[in-house]
């Protein structure tokens, strides 16, 4: 073929081969080693250390839907979709996007989407102008915006009522 077209006057170029692409790097490479070397025996979770290391954060993507338990979180962004029993959990943001379905206990919470299960702020719910939040709801203080939508079996507590709960239900979940 490449003789034919040289014969009508259209000479062929030949195609320059690419230089083979280089491999992303897998997210363990882009950790800093531990200790220098790396380990290949499991080493023992030392917790104390772990948790100083610094604040924990979780973002759940707009369109990513996730399920399950969520425990000693900093903060938690919430833009796609969590099925989820939040413990140990100090700040929660819900955007536009965002759903939580289940049970939180949490320090503080924005809710720009929607909330929708058990609850229960120790400290600010504030429900913004797109915010809905439904459910069995226990808040200490609440700021709500125009548009923004709260039902449910609604509760305030004080400081002491709110330890109180909270042991009532860990032995209602130890029970299990």
């Amino acid at each position: 073929m490449a003789e034919r077209a040289e014969a009508l006057g259209n000479p062929m170029n030949p195609v320059p081969v690419l230089p083979p692409r280089a491999m992303p790097p897998r997210p363990a490479d882009l950790l800093p080693p531990r200790n220098g070397a790396p380990s290949t025996e499991a080493e023992p979770v030392d917790r104390a250390r772990d948790a100083s290391a610094g604040p924990r954060h979780l973002l759940v993507g707009r369109g990513v839907s996730m399920s399950g338990e969520i425990t000693a979180c900093a903060q938690l962004v919430i833009e796609g979709t969590v099925e989820a029993n939040l413990h140990d959990c100090h700040d929660v943001e819900i955007a536009e996007t965002g759903l939580f379905k289940g049970g939180a206990s949490i320090e503080s919470a924005e809710v720009r989407g929607r909330f929708e299960g058990d609850l229960i702020v120790r400290k600010r719910l504030l429900i913004r102008s797109t915010g809905q939040v439904s459910g069995k709801v226990t808040y200490a203080e609440i700021e709500i915006e125009g548009g923004g939508r709260l039902s449910g079996e609604i509760s305030v507590h004080h400081g002491d009522e709110l330890a109180l709960d909270r042991a009532r239900s860990r032995r209602a979940a130890s029970a299990d």
